[in-house]
Order: C-alpha cells, then sequence, then structure tokens
C-alpha cells in the first residue's frame, strides 16, 4: 500500500475544500486506499492549526471529525532523528515523519520549503497523489 505524510495545508484545505484534491487525499486516506503516517508532532500541528480562530467558522463538529478520522486511520512513528533540512522548522517534522515511516509521498500544497525528495520520499501535491492512483486503478 502506498504510504503518504499529509502536510497540514493539505489537512485545512481538506475541511475548506470538500471536493478538491485534499479532501480527496484524506479521503483515500481514510478509506484505506493510502496509508497514512503522522508523528506526534505532526497530530499536535494539525489540531493546534485547526483550532485557530480563523478556521472557527469551520464548525466545531467538523474539526472534531476530522481530528477524529485522522487518529483512527493515521500510524504514528517516533522519528529518531531531528532535522534542519527545511527553512520552515516546522516543516522539518513533515521530512522527519516520512523518513520514519518509509513513505512514499509526501503531499504538501507548499512544495517550495521540502526538497523535490528526501530520501525514497516524493514531495508531491495533493493533485498529483490522486493522479497516481487513478493511473494506478487502469492498470
Amino acid at each position: 500500500m502506498i504510504r503518504v505524510v499529509l502536510d497540514t495545508n493539505v489537512i485545512v484545505s481538506a475541511v475548506l475544500i470538500r471536493g478538491g484534491a485534499e479532501a480527496y487525499a484524506l479521503h483515500l486516506a481514510t478509506v484505506g486506499k493510502v496509508q497514512l503516517y503522522a508523528s506526534k508532532a505532526i497530530l499536535a500541528e494539525y489540531e493546534g492549526v485547526l483550532r485557530r480562530d480563523k478556521f472557527r467558522r469551520l464548525g466545531v463538529k467538523a474539526i472534531e471529525e476530522t481530528l477524529r478520522l485522522i487518529r483512527r486511520v493515521a500510524i504514528v512513528v517516533n522519528p529518531a532523528e531531528t532535522l534542519t533540512v527545511s527553512p520552515d522548522e516546522s516543516d522539518n517534522r513533515f521530512l522527519e515523519c516520512a523518513d520514519a515511516a518509509e513513505a512514499d509521498f509526501l503531499v504538501t500544497g507548499n512544495k517550495r520549503h521540502f526538497p523535490n525528495a528526501w530520501k525514497k520520499t516524493a514531495v508531491i501535491r495533493a493533485r498529483e497523489l490522486v493522479e497516481i492512483l487513478i493511473d494506478a486503478e487502469r492498470k
């Protein structure tokens, strides 16, 4: 099964834009089409960002349900290494998680903060993940 780590901006977009590629990427994880990986730091970031005042309009129920789904399906890894690869310090947590999970893909809406790949993990956008899975289904 394809192993993925979803950046926080993908989770936020999934909640904001229900019909978008990011929502579909999260849906693929919640229905077991891809395996989602996270670390404790990433889960804390998801929660912290989604609970910001600017996202309050999404509704507590939608936020709670999203966080509950993620916690239910994500395999939590404990990265052994602390990285300083990304110019955005919090983005290093995603690279650490991808490394620990041996993830195939790190899915983000902000590729400029990441290298094109980290070890065996390719950094891609949600739309690219969806296209990869569609292509795989056709074969």
